[in-house]
């Protein structure tokens, strides 16, 4: 799936040779939602409205390769946030495999099995500008990029350049991480219209991140 390398930040929709219309187009936001919260979301239905995809696959990682596992709440709680978070919104839905496979979430792997499971469908990976700029130190990242298009979106305080085929989407800023609910969480106070209500409702009930 080849494609030309675009300038960052540059708002971009796929043009008719890149996207297959007998194929399905999924776009993947992988991550750790420890806990899922506004920007995710915001970053999903954009990506999934500007491009054109059939939906977005939101994908809570196991062990995160780049991430303290001791740092990470059980799968189980992250898993269901992302239900409560995703509830009712057309074109968002969750990806559970990397949980089921169990171990370190390396994205080549996964990717390899989506691809084998789903042979019609063309998968579009998100990330932000930070992990942009870790892609030389992704696992297999040569092989990666053939089996996989990366679509990368702006974060506050990061710009980002590469040489890796990425298209760049721009999304609204919103400078909400998932340390900072928890930080808020544990100091008292309540990140409001940080995260969906019923996340954050589920978090008091839990008692989670005090």
């Amino acid at each position: 799936m080849a494609i030309e390398l675009l300038t960052p930040f540059t708002k971009v929709e796929l043009e008719p040779e890149i996207k297959d219309k007998k194929r399905k187009q999924v776009g993947i936001l992988g991550g750790n939602f420890n806990p899922v919260h506004n920007a995710h979301l915001v970053v999903a239905d954009q990506v999934r409205q500007q491009l054109g995809l059939d939906k977005v696959l939101l994908m809570p990682e196991y062990e995160p390769p780049h991430v303290d596992a001791k740092g990470t709440i059980a799968e189980h709680h992250r898993l269901k946030m992302l239900e409560l978070a995703i509830e009712g919104i057309e074109g968002l839905e969750i990806e559970t495999i990397e949980l089921e496979r169990k171990g370190i979430s390396y994205t080549y792997d996964t990717m390899l099995l989506l691809n084998e499971r789903d042979p019609d469908t063309d998968y579009y990976f998100i990330i932000g500008a930070d992990m942009v700029d870790y892609l030389p130190k992704w696992h297999r990242i040569d092989e990666l990029v053939e089996i996989v298009q990366f679509v990368g979106v702006q974060r506050p305080r990061y710009k980002a350049g590469t040489s890796y085929p990425v298209i760049w989407v721009d999304v609204p800023l919103m400078d909400i991480s998932s340390s900072m609910v928890r930080d808020f969480v544990a100091k008292g106070r309540t990140p409001n219209f940080m995260l969906p209500k019923p996340v954050l409702d589920y978090i008091k009930k839990e008692g989670l991140y005090q």
